[in-house]
């Protein structure tokens, strides 16, 4: 069983980094950055601040402050060293709603501005987490999660995926920050798992009862498997089974 489940995990963290090394997340973040840093910062904060071979977003006293808007990978070896000596705070917005805004192809223009249909929740956070499980369990970092509002700035100039069709996506735009979530140990994570979940627990369990995709609770067992706040419990059938960590 051991032997099934480290090949399954072989198979998942594949699948995590053929999505990095596509690039995903990378494009268009410098407005929603900006936005979200100005509205972190506090008086006596330092901006883009060198510390050893980096550049922090912002300094507060010994602490450093970094904004990641998506893909967690592009930040994961940064964080890493930093931590070594540094006390380091990572801010990461989750969208739970969106306008699309139409722009010509000279960006100057607004040609239309709807809402969109997507709803974001707080367990989006999982889609990044999983890159940087094991940062999760250092003393030295802390994460919040900002729930916000945003505009989505398109242009239909054929460029983008078919998904969009071929709408690129040129800037995101900050609304409104409606809500933010601290987690300062892996303890505070457990806020994800409720109550009334069985014991030991499966990802359809889970799935079940935050009414999630199963995709979307894998992620979530296996990033709070390797910060070490749950624990596998043996399988029923083809599934994995969990329990909290102590118990």
């Amino acid at each position: 069983m051991q032997a099934l489940l480290i090949f399954a995990e072989i198979i998942y963290l594949s699948s995590i980094e053929a999505t990095e090394k596509q690039g995903i997340g990378q494009r268009n973040e410098r407005s929603l950055h900006a936005s979200l840093k100005q509205w972190c910062a506090r008086p006596g904060d330092r901006f883009e601040v060198p510390v050893g071979t980096y550049i922090i977003d912002l300094v507060r006293g010994e602490q450093l402050i970094e904004i990641q808007t998506r893909n967690f990978t592009a930040i994961r070896h940064k964080l890493g060293a930093l931590l070594r000596q540094h006390k380091v705070h990572l801010l990461h917005p989750v969208t739970s709603e969106k306008w699309i805004v139409q722009v010509d192809a000279g960006g100057d223009k607004i040609l239309s501005r709807r809402k969109s249909p997507f709803k974001g929740r707080l367990t989006d956070v999982f889609e990044e987490l999983v890159r940087i499980p094991g940062l999760l369990l250092q003393e030295n970092f802390s994460l919040e999660i900002l729930l916000i509002k945003e505009e989505e700035v398109r242009c239909r100039d054929g460029k983008g995926s078919k998904h969009r069709k071929r709408e690129s996506i040129k800037d995101r735009r900050l609304v409104e920050v409606v809500e933010t979530h601290r987690f300062n140990c892996p303890g505070d994570f457990m806020i994800f798992l409720p109550s009334t979940l069985p014991q030991p627990f499966s990802n359809k369990d889970l799935a079940s009862a935050l009414q999630l995709p199963l995709h979307r609770c894998r992620q979530i067992t296996y990033t709070l498997r390797k910060m070490e706040a749950i624990c596998l419990a043996g399988k029923n059938r083809n599934e994995l089974l969990f329990r909290y960590a102590g118990n």
